[in-house]
């Protein structure tokens, strides 16, 4: 469960930030969401507890991530646009990494199924620059999970993914939800969010414009029309503006 309450963030005299709350609860898959500057990165990086915050209260399965950050971060991962990676280090010593980091006993039978699902078995013994963009991502995205998170952040997830690979991270994200994982889903890719989303945060120049489920906040935003979708939803609520 992620709650968050009267979250800011400002640099210097600029607010990125400003007076945030909202709740995603176990198996939720909340759509972030707003035009280019509207704070989504800066919000996920909050949440994450890779930047503090200026204000406001952040816990992330009941800890604090203020008072109690290590026990907070624990229990989730964040995955990047771009993947951070050793480039002196195989997708195998990836994995042996960060299972000591966590402390995950017997990681290579959690290891082995995710190097399958992400379809990246066979590179196992390859070293970062040996790999594509998307095959990067899968394994960031692997180490990610190896820990089992029960929170999830995921920052443009589909960047450098061919089309069988944003599929299968698709049913991937809906899967982890069904086990009951909470995941936030940052993308602009709207049609991705109404496939895989249960709710939808809009945020417009660091504000949030509405919150809810996919079905409440197109109501919202519906103007009485019917079978109004994401994107619909997304130009009305911030007025078709990139600022």
């Amino acid at each position: 469960m992620i709650e968050v309450a009267a979250l800011a963030k400002r640099y210097g005299a600029f607010t990125a930030v400003r007076d945030l709350s909202f709740r995603v609860g176990p198996g939720e898959v909340l759509g972030l969401v707003g035009p280019n500057g509207a704070g989504k990165t800066t919000t996920l990086r909050c949440l994450a507890g890779i930047i503090p915050t200026t204000a406001g209260s952040i816990r992330i399965v009941g800890n604090d991530m203020a008072n109690d950050p290590v026990a907070a971060k624990r229990m989730l991962a964040f995955f990047p646009d771009e993947p951070r990676l050793f480039e002196y280090l195989t997708v195998r010593q990836h994995l042996n990494f960060v299972a000591r980091i966590y402390g995950v006993a017997g990681h290579e039978a959690i290891a082995q199924p995710l190097l399958e699902e992400f379809e990246i078995a066979d590179k196992a013994d390859q070293l970062p620059g040996e790999l594509s963009r998307g095959m990067k991502q899968k394994l960031a995205i692997t180490c990610g999970l190896l820990h089992s998170p029960r929170v999830m952040f995921f920052d443009e997830p589909l960047t450098g993914l061919d089309p069988l690979g944003i599929r299968r991270m698709k049913d991937s994200i809906v899967k982890r939800a069904r086990e009951g994982a909470t995941i936030v889903l940052s993308s602009h890719l709207l049609h991705l969010l109404q496939e895989v989303c249960t709710h939808v945060l809009i945020l417009k120049q660091g504000e949030k414009i509405a919150d809810g489920t996919l079905a409440e906040v197109a109501a919202r935003f519906s103007n009485g029309d019917a079978n109004v979708n994401l994107e619909e939803v997304f130009i009305r609520a911030t007025g078709g503006s990139e600022r």
